[in-house]
Order: C-alpha cells, then structure tokens, then sequence
C-alpha cells in the first residue's frame, strides 16, 4: 500500500480525497495547511492525521508519497524539500512559476531518486479524452488551425488574494487559466509551442496581474493557434474549435463534444466518464510501482510554463518570440 500526504486543504485537495476512496493500491494518511482549522475538519472528515506543518508531516509520517497543492510561489521549496526527505511527488499546475524553478525541480527528483508527476487535469477529462480519440482516429483529415477562447471573471471576491499578486502567482489569467488552454491544446495534438505573439492587459480591481490575453502561437508541427482570453465581467465561454481538412471538431465549457462534416455541428456521445482525479492517481500509482512516465512529467509540465512565459516575454518586447523549453 501505497502511503500519501496531502501538502495544502484547499478545493483541489477535496478532489483528491474523494478519489482515495475509489483508488486500489494507495492511501492517504495525512493533511497539512497553516490553516489549522481546516487541515482539522478536513483530517476528520477523511480519516486523516492534521498538521499545520508539512515538514512536521512528512517526517513524522514518512509517507511514500506527497500530494502537492499549495500556491504557485511554495511549489518549488515544498517538492525539493519533499524531494529530499524520499517523497515521490505529484505536484499541482501550474508547475512552478518559471522555466528555471521547473529545472530545479526536476533535478531534486532525479537527485533523490524520486518520481515526479505534474496534474495537469485537461488530460483526464471525459470531454477531452473523446476528443483526443477522434483526433488520433484521422477521419477529420489534416488539422489546420486551432481556436480556443475562454472567459470568465477572474477577479470575483471568491478568488483567494494571493492568485492576485504576480510574485506569488507568477502571473494572472494567463498563468493560472492560459496554461490549461496551452496545456489542452499541446497535449490533444501531441506537439509543443514554439513560437508565440502575446499581448495582455491589465485592468482588474484587485492585484497586480494580467486580466486578459490574446495569443497567436505556431506549434512544432505547424499548426497556428489562437488563443483569447478574458478575466473581466461578461458572458462565461469556454470553447477550443479544431479546424481539419474534413471538418471541424469543437470542445466546449459544458463537457460537450461536436463535429462537423460540412453542416451544422452534431453531439458525439462522450462513453467513458472515469472521475478524473482516480485517472490521475492511477497514473500516480503507475509510475511509483513500476516507473511508468505519465504524459504530464516535469519535462512537458516545463514546456507549459515555458509557453506561458513566452507570452509574457512577448507582451513585454512587443514582438513574437520563441518558446524556450
């Protein structure tokens, strides 16, 4: 049996929980958050061991594995550090708040022996796995073009304060929303951006990030991608469009699969509808027991990152640059 500890009790660490009890193979044994009451309700609720301090956590429980889901700034410190103790790590998105963190990262694993793997959640979604399906199928022809829009408020008073501050967030919409499109767009077309034209602006009431972007990107298989995304108050939109030779493939915020073969848009039936969260501990598992690589290991995670800085960098030069991965 494998032994796991959750590192932060927020919404994300309620995903994982549940999955624990469908999992084979894994248990989680303990929480920590510097919030000591909700590391407490949260430990009663799950059967879990509550601390406020991880490193207290890890040592005393000397868990097999640790379950990251902290704020972007403490991701670094907490996966070496888990590194060090022999903690094989799954570290929430985004990985880290820049390319370098994710090298440092990705060198404490490797150093200690551990194993890494980054949530990166597109993978696992019912929606996206139907989608990815017909893709690898080929019936829709040649992929052309690609256009994924996304909009919500990002600034709502739900949103904890530090999202809002660029040294701990790394950055706005773009970091914590546009890695999940960059990431989507990657992993259902089995490519990496490399180049990028990005521009952002920031308009929000709270914080000192960016609420709102627009991308245009090449990726290594040449395909073009537009990328719009806005944080400010409006009608909620989350939609990724594929253009083929033979039709057209679309993804959108409900879940909901279509395509079209010249006319109107028709619902493809989405069969597998496996949580999420257990896909993503099966993998964990996987790789622990038997080395097996997710998709989302610390490499393609920093591939992520590397795109969403090459948007930032593009924003500030004012010119198109490339992705350094």
């Amino acid at each position: 049996m494998i032994k796991v500890a959750i590192i932060g009790a927020g919404g994300i660490a309620v995903g994982h929980l549940e999955a624990f009890k469908l999992v084979q193979g894994m248990q989680a044994v303990a929480i920590a958050d510097i919030n000591e009451e909700r590391a407490a309700q949260m430990a009663n609720e799950y059967g879990l061991t509550a601390y406020t301090d991880y490193r207290k956590m890890v040592v005393e429980q000397k868990p097999d594995a640790v379950i990251i889901t902290l704020p972007h700034f403490l991701h670094k410190p907490a996966a070496i550090e888990c590194a060090e103790l022999g903690c094989h790590i799954y570290l929430e998105k985004p990985m880290a708040m820049d390319e370098a963190e994710c090298d440092e990262i990705i060198a404490a694993a490797e150093r200690h022996g551990v194993k890494l793997m980054v949530g990166h959640t597109q993978h696992y979604l019912p929606a996206n796995r139907c989608a990815k399906e017909i893709i690898r199928e080929g019936s829709l022809g040649k992929l052309v073009m690609i256009n994924d829009e996304r909009h919500s408020f990002y600034f709502t008073d739900a949103r904890p304060q530090w999202f809002l501050e660029k040294d701990k967030s790394g950055g706005g919409i773009m970091m914590n929303l546009g890695s999940h499109s960059l990431d989507r767009i990657q992993w259902l077309t089995d490519c990496r951006f490399t180049r990028i034209k990005g521009s952002i602006s920031f308009h929000g009431n709270r914080g000192d990030v960016e609420g709102s972007g627009i991308v245009y990107g090449e990726t290594s298989i040449g395909v073009p991608v537009t990328l719009c995304l806005s944080g400010y108050k409006g009608s909620t939109k989350n939609e990724l469009e594929l253009m083929f030779t033979e039709g057209m493939l679309r993804v959108d915020v409900g879940g909901k699969v279509e395509i079209s073969r010249g006319g109107a848009f028709e619902e493809v039936p989405i069969e597998d509808q496996t949580e999420p969260f257990l896909l993503q501990l099966n993998d964990f598992r996987k790789l622990i027991e038997t080395g097996a690589e997710p998709y989302c290991n610390g490499e393609y995670a920093k591939s992520v990152i590397a795109a969403v800085q090459a948007i930032y960098r593009s924003h500030e030069l004012g010119v198109e640059v490339d992705v350094k991965a």
